[in-house]
C-alpha cells in the first residue's frame, strides 16, 4: 500500500510540474482581442498572426475588436474561454486585463501594454506568471516632450486621455512630471471614449501651444478630431504613434514600429505554443533602433510656419512632404 501510494504521489507532481503540452499544429485556435481598430493596434494583429503562423501555419485565428467597450472586452473573454483557446492575445491593456481576469488555465499574452505591472498583468515585469507574459510599449515620454520643445519651445502644453485605460493615466503621471521639470505648465483634459476628444480638446486648444498624444487607444482612434481642432488653432501635435500619423495632420511622431512588436508577441506565443512556459519569459521590451519610428510632417510644419532642427531630421525615418510619404532610413 505504501508504494503504491508514493508511486501515486510522484505520478501527480509528475503532471503537476510537467511543461505544458504543446498542441497539435491542426488544432490550434489564436483568439485575439484588441481594444478598438486603429492603424497601430491594427498592425499588432496582423504581426501577432504572422509571427504565430511561421511555427505554426495551420493556426486559427479568432480576430475580436471590442470597439472600445470594456464589457465587451469582458464578453470577448468569455468566448475565448468557452471556445478553449489554445492560447489568447490581447491587444492593449483593458483586454488583456479582461482575458486575464476570465481565463485561468491557458496562455495569455497581453501586447503593448504600457504597465503590465502597474495594470495587475504580472507582479514583475522580469518574470512572468504561470499563464501569463507578454510585451511592453513604454513610451519615451521625456525625449518625445523635448522633441517637440526643440521644434517649437512650448509654454503650456495640452494633453487629451482616456481616464479608463489604465496605460494612459500612468503616461499622464509621467508626462505631468516631465513638464513640471521642464518648466512648463501641463493642462490636462479626459474622455471616457471617442465621442468626447473632439470637444475634449476643443476645452484646451485656446489655453495651451502644443499638445502631446500620449500611447491611448481611445485618443488615436479618434485622431483625426485632436488634428483638425490642433491646426484650427494653429497648434502642433507630437503623437507617440507614428502609423496612426501618416494620414492625420500631426507635427511629428515618436513611437514603435507596431507591427515588429505583434510579430514579436507572435513570436513568443509561438515558443509558449511549442512548450515554453510564460513564467519563464520576462516582460519584452523593444530596445533595438531598428524597432523605433520617428515621423516627421513637413507640410504640417509648413502650415504652422516651423521647421525642423537639421539633426532632427537626420535622425528621420519617416517624412511627409507634398503629401507623399518617404523612407530615407528605411532599414
Amino acid at each position: 500500500m505504501k508504494k503504491r501510494a508514493v508511486l501515486s504521489l510522484l505520478v501527480i507532481l509528475l503532471v503537476w510540474f510537467a511543461p505544458m503540452a504543446a498542441p497539435a499544429a491542426d488544432n490550434i485556435l489564436v483568439g485575439i482581442s484588441k481594444i478598438v481598430a486603429h492603424p497601430a493596434l491594427d498592425a499588432l494583429e496582423q504581426g501577432v498572426q504572422d509571427g504565430i503562423k511561421e511555427k505554426f501555419p495551420q493556426a486559427v485565428f479568432d480576430l475580436q475588436n471590442a470597439n472600445g467597450e470594456l464589457s465587451t472586452a469582458a464578453s470577448i473573454a468569455q468566448k475565448f474561454k468557452a471556445e478553449q483557446v489554445s492560447l489568447a492575445v490581447g491587444i492593449a491593456t483593458p483586454t488583456a486585463q479582461a482575458l486575464v481576469g476570465a481565463i485561468k488555465d491557458r496562455p495569455v499574452l497581453f501586447c503593448a501594454v504600457t504597465d503590465p505591472e502597474g495594470a495587475g498583468l504580472v507582479a514583475s515585469v522580469h518574470k512572468g506568471e504561470k499563464y501569463v507574459t507578454g510585451t511592453s510599449d513604454m513610451t519615451p515620454v521625456k525625449e518625445q516632450i523635448a522633441l517637440l520643445n526643440r521644434i517649437k519651445p512650448i509654454k503650456k502644453l495640452g494633453h487629451v486621455y482616456c481616464s479608463n485605460e489604465a496605460n494612459a493615466v500612468t503616461l499622464a503621471a509621467i508626462a505631468r512630471q516631465v513638464c513640471k521639470e521642464m518648466g512648463i505648465i501641463f493642462i490636462e483634459t479626459t474622455v471616457t471614449n471617442s465621442a468626447e476628444v473632439k470637444q475634449a480638446v476643443q476645452t484646451i486648444a485656446s489655453r495651451v501651444d502644443g499638445i502631446y498624444l500620449s500611447n491611448d487607444n481611445t485618443i488615436f482612434s479618434a485622431l483625426g478630431a485632436v488634428t483638425e481642432v490642433a491646426m484650427k488653432y494653429g497648434i502642433p501635435v507630437m503623437s507617440a504613434d507614428p502609423s496612426s500619423a501618416v494620414d492625420n495632420d500631426v507635427l511629428a511622431a515618436w513611437g514603435f514600429d507596431y507591427y515588429k512588436m505583434g510579430e514579436k508577441t507572435g513570436h513568443i506565443a509561438a515558443d509558449i505554443l511549442k512548450g515554453a512556459s510564460p513564467v519563464d519569459i520576462p516582460t519584452v521590451y523593444m530596445t533595438d533602433p531598428s524597432d523605433v519610428d520617428i515621423l516627421l510632417n513637413m507640410d504640417v510644419a509648413k502650415k504652422l510656419g516651423l521647421s525642423f532642427p537639421d539633426d532632427i531630421k537626420a535622425t528621420a525615418n519617416k517624412i511627409i512632404e507634398n503629401g507623399k510619404l518617404t523612407e530615407p532610413l528605411k532599414k
